[in-house]
């Protein structure tokens, strides 16, 4: 029987994979572990559009922070002609572009791994003394970033542009996930987070008191959320970029189970 790869981001970007990896000819389905919210105030924000201009580099740590950033511009308000917009993968840039960001300003790693040491191997060379940068994130993260242009003697704004919460899923995702426990030889999960491996063994306890993981099967998009999913007991942990073709090859590689 083929695999069937469960695909763990929020909502919105559960579903454009879903569609990318059935265009593909995987057996794909959506099991968000991470919700995400607006935030309940949006001053900070529209304040943070007043001052793109006068900022050198504006960071976004994922897709929902270009969401919830953009959703948020005061009437008018265009991106500044020369602000170079940063992201650590290719999902961001791709929300970045499709939110009018010109494709020219939009700066991130050009290979695997994409994470926030990537993304400072691109700017590290620049002299960041006295300059400005904004990061758009959610509740919290992307510290180590942070601290590099710190480090560089740039001066760094936050902005938060979404909440994260644990997922409630409906009637219909409790029943895959339990299915995909009584088959794990069956399931593949991706996973991009490790903060949504600790929503799925903080649900999973709630639906399957004492779940064994060790014939559970992993796709992770980064080593460090790699080693997450192995301290959680996942038998089989395989890493791929977060790019469709990465996750086609290391689903492939597992073969007919």
């Amino acid at each position: 029987m083929a695999l069937t790869v469960l695909v763990t981001r929020p909502a919105p970007q559960a579903a454009a994979w879903v569609d990318k990896l059935r265009d593909k000819g995987l057996q794909a389905e959506a099991l968000p572990l991470i919700a995400i919210e607006p935030v309940t105030e949006t001053t900070a924000l529209r304040d943070a559009w007043h001052l793109l201009p006068q900022r050198d580099l504006a960071m976004f740590v994922s897709p929902n922070a270009v969401t919830g950033f953009f959703a948020a511009r005061p009437a008018a308000r265009t991106w500044p002609r020369a602000l170079r917009a940063a992201a650590t993968g290719p999902g961001t840039v791709e929300a970045l572009i499709a939110a009018g960001v010109p494709e020219a300003l939009c700066i991130a790693p050009r290979a695997a791994p994409f994470d926030s040491s990537a993304l400072w191997a691109e700017l590290q060379h620049e002299d960041w003394l006295g300059r400005n940068a904004l990061i758009v994130r959610g509740d919290g993260g992307r510290d180590e970033f942070a601290q590099a242009l710190r480090g560089g003697g740039a001066k760094i704004a936050f902005v938060q542009a979404y909440q994260r919460r644990a997922p409630a899923w409906s009637d219909a995702e409790r029943a895959l996930a339990l299915t995909a426990l009584a088959a794990p030889d069956r399931h593949v999960w991706l996973l991009s987070s490790a903060e949504a491996i600790d929503h799925l063994l903080a649900i999973v306890t709630l639906l399957l008191p004492g779940a064994d993981w060790r014939h559970s099967i992993a796709v992770a998009s980064h080593p460090r959320i790699a080693q997450r999913a192995r301290r959680a007991g996942f038998g089989r942990v395989l890493e791929a970029p977060p790019v469709v073709d990465a996750v086609l090859s290391a689903v492939g590689s597992l073969g007919e189970l």
